[in-house]
């Protein structure tokens, strides 16, 4: 069953593949530029989406901005490794650079953007008065309270020259074609990558108070605080762009169906608190059940792990509580290989895996407790290792219960 669970897991990656999603839609419609053609990658898929992009242009300046995982020397572009979660200097000199490009274009001109999920954190520009440590305290500050990536996002875009359509601003007047994959739920434009090709998703006013709701306020940066509390500039409309969706998280979940026929899709999206998320997977039925989304966690203790890795700890503990027995299977898993700050993709649990954990010394509750969800699972053989897999749709999981 765990090799099912992996198998049915890897159809869904592999339908994320960003080289297949760019090539289809640039033989679809082929790029016309008239004058200078610019491609800019960024994200945890660039490196593959500027590859199938070389098939259909020629003469194009090319960046691409990545993870270190991901990055890769090419002789047909600049690129940049930058950090992620956490935006780093790498990442800024990246956007420095892009900047600079931008500005330099001119009537006639075009932008190719490939954007994929992570993109927010690696290409950081912060405004003028706050500096790239000040946006990587409030990243942290957003991945541990538990705000979901919209409210994250909408936070994010206020504190950037690029995102919420400021690479779009900084383009004109060349025209603006962006090929998006998607690693958010809903698949908001507005909120893969921060949105640096369409607008924004709200107002500083917007951000202040969510900062307020979840406690964090006082604890930003004085110079991010002072930002956020100041009049927004009044600025012309946003440029009109070419945004067009070649990935997602649904596309992948269909795939594990095509994969496991037999299988239930659990029609909504596995979002929010990853605790409540652990409550809907326990009301399946035997079979296969499939899910695809993006869970949160509200960081308590000082272990190491990522939402996937704690989802299966979750639900391996209330398997215990309901008295599945050992006749089960399940998997969560972050398509792009990466679960939180290590290096695992999530985790695959089964009816032996806190036999496995006790007999290692280890206790489930407490490391649950102290968010150390990854130690947990590896004392019991139970961590999701695939490595980068240089795409990024979100999370997927498996259930297989007989």
């Amino acid at each position: 069953m765990r090799d099912r669970a992996l198998e049915i897991f890897r159809a869904g990656v592999a339908a994320a593949a960003p080289y297949q999603a760019v090539d289809r839609a640039l033989k679809a419609k082929p790029v016309t530029a008239s004058g200078k053609l610019l491609v800019l990658a960024v994200g945890k898929a660039a490196m593959r989406m500027a590859q199938a992009s070389m098939a259909h242009v020629s003469g194009a300046e090319v960046i691409v901005i990545t993870n270190y995982e991901n990055a890769k020397d090419v002789d047909y572009a600049d690129v940049f490794a930058a950090g992620h979660p956490i935006p780093d200097d790498g990442g800024a000199r990246a956007a420095q650079y892009v900047i600079t490009n931008l500005q330099s274009l001119e009537q006639g001109d075009q932008v190719l953007a490939l954007i994929s999920g992570g993109g927010s954190a690696l290409m950081p520009a912060p405004p003028e008065g706050i500096t790239l440590q000040d946006k990587a305290e409030v990243n942290r500050l957003l991945l541990s309270c538990g705000a979901e990536i919209g409210e994250m996002n909408l936070i994010r875009q206020q504190i950037s020259d690029l995102k919420g359509g400021g690479l779009l601003r900084m383009a004109a007047p060349a025209q603006v074609r962006a090929l998006i994959l998607s690693d958010v739920v809903g698949d908001d434009l507005r909120l893969i990558a921060s949105g640096p090709t369409v607008a924004p998703v709200g107002t500083r006013e917007q951000a202040v108070d969510l900062l307020k709701s979840y406690a964090v306020w006082e604890d930003l940066p004085a110079s991010v605080r002072a930002h956020l509390s100041a009049p927004a500039p009044e600025l012309p409309p946003l440029p009109q762009a070419e945004n067009q969706l070649v990935g997602s998280n649904p596309i992948s979940v269909t795939a594990m169906k095509q994969a496991a026929r037999a299988a239930t899709i659990y029609p909504d999206p596995l979002a929010g608190d990853v605790a409540q998320a652990a409550e809907i997977i326990m009301k399946s039925g035997t079979g296969v059940t499939l899910f695809g989304g993006e869970t949160t966690v509200k960081l308590t203790g000082t272990g190491l792990g990522g939402r996937n890795q704690e989802l299966a700890l979750r639900v391996a503990l209330l398997a215990e509580q309901q008295g599945w027995g050992d006749d089960w299977v399940f998997l969560s898993g972050g398509t792009d290989g990466r679960d939180g700050p290590c290096d695992a993709a999530g985790g695959i649990v089964d009816g032996g895996t806190l036999k496995r954990m006790r007999d290692a010394g280890v206790s489930p509750g407490d490391m649950l407790a102290n968010n150390d969800s990854y130690h947990a699972l590896q004392a019991a053989g139970d961590l999701l290792m695939t490595g980068a897999t240089g795409t990024n749709v979100a999370d997927l999981q498996v259930l297989i219960r007989r």
